[in-house]
């Protein structure tokens, strides 16, 4: 049977399964999960194979929560020759390049676990002699080419493989789906990294500049230390800081932070109004999504990123609940938006949701 596989955080694997049977469901196309707790992957597998390139192209990686990576698998390979991988890993993908067209380029991963790592060597190595027979054989392009499908070989073991294709609108860039970040030595806290993530991976180009423009206002709910802060004050904003900590010294010194000793739930913005609300308080995700909501909604923040906790079961479904709740909102209040929800390789049990307005 051909599947749909997704990477996921390990320990998350049941909520991208319920992530993946509705979002298939949507598609008009069915099967059924199957996954290994902390195994930090899901097999979505499919009736009908003639759905597979359906959902390949349908159900982009930036569109989903849980979901680092999706791929089309087409053929799983076991008791692999180890001492000629290459021949049948290369047969299986004549077979997918056949359907696809050449593809770009290949990769060969494993799952972002302690077992899964114990593969990472060996994958880093057999790419090279693979991308050297596909070029080879014609099924490569000579040069890396993003706007081609890219082939995955994905090792559950040394012996066992699932291979498949991306395309180039759906997949995530990163590879095996993490955005990976250098943390700033001067940054008060690691929880920089959760909203930098956010930055770099979830708005456009042109997003970041109409959201983050040096001179524009900002607030920061929750803000101490100051790790989301900071990265609004390297891209020059004004910020109102607000919690009843306190924010680094070295933020304050900049004279582009205000801090406000006050309860998130009820702080309103200096002037009025802000271009950007960010939020990363500790407290229930439907009661954080309905004070997003109230800011948006009452025009106090045309834009805002936000991070939800996540209980410890049903996540999926309470991620839902609380955005559908949100979007509601602004949809009767005929705001224009555009809303994504994930689950950020910073991010630990929590999703982050950016909500920006649309000119």
């Amino acid at each position: 049977m051909t599947e749909l596989l997704a990477y996921c955080r390990s320990g998350y694997e049941k909520d991208t399964a319920s992530e993946l049977t509705a979002l298939t469901a949507e598609q008009g196309v069915y099967g059924y999960p199957v996954l290994s707790a902390n195994s930090g992957y899901v097999s979505f597998m499919l009736h009908q194979a003639k759905d597979l390139h359906t959902l390949a192209a349908s159900i982009p990686v930036a569109g989903t929560v849980f979901p680092r990576q999706l791929v089309a698998v087409t053929e799983s390979l076991t008791n692999v020759d180890k001492q000629d991988r290459i021949s049948p890993v290369l047969s299986v993908l004549r077979e997918v390049v056949a359907q696809t067209g050449q593809a770009g380029n290949v990769v060969v991963e494993h799952a972002d676990t302690d077992d899964g790592k114990q593969l990472a060597k060996f994958c880093r190595k057999f790419v090279v002699p693979l991308r050297q027979a596909l070029r080879g054989a014609g099924i490569l392009s000579k040069k890396d080419d993003n706007n081609k499908p890219v082939l995955h070989v994905f090792f559950t073991e040394f012996d066992a493989c699932k291979i498949g294709y991306s395309l180039p609108a759906a997949r995530s860039p990163w590879p095996m789906g993490i955005c990976r970040l250098k943390f700033p030595a001067d940054a008060p806290s690691r929880s920089t990294l959760k909203l930098e993530e956010a930055i770099v991976s979830m708005l456009s180009a042109e997003e970041r500049e109409q959201v983050l423009r040096a001179g524009g206002r900002a607030v920061d709910l929750g803000a101490c230390p100051g790790g989301w802060t900071y990265q609004l004050v390297q891209r020059e904003m004004y910020v109102e800081a607000v919690d009843n900590g306190l924010v680094d010294d070295s933020l304050m010194r900049t004279g582009l932070v205000g801090h406000a000793a006050a309860d998130g739930f009820t702080y309103q913005p200096e002037y009025g109004r802000v271009d950007l609300l960010v939020c990363d308080m500790i407290e229930q995700p439907d009661r954080v999504a309905k004070l997003m909501g109230d800011w948006l909604v009452k025009g106090l923040a045309d834009h805002a990123i936000f991070n939800l906790k996540l209980p410890m079961k049903k996540r999926y479904e309470t991620v839902t609940q609380a955005l559908t709740l949100l979007k509601q909102r602004m949809a009767e209040a005929k705001i224009k938006f555009s809303l994504q929800a994930r689950h950020l390789y910073h991010d630990r049990d929590e999703i982050t949701v950016t909500v920006i307005r649309q000119e």
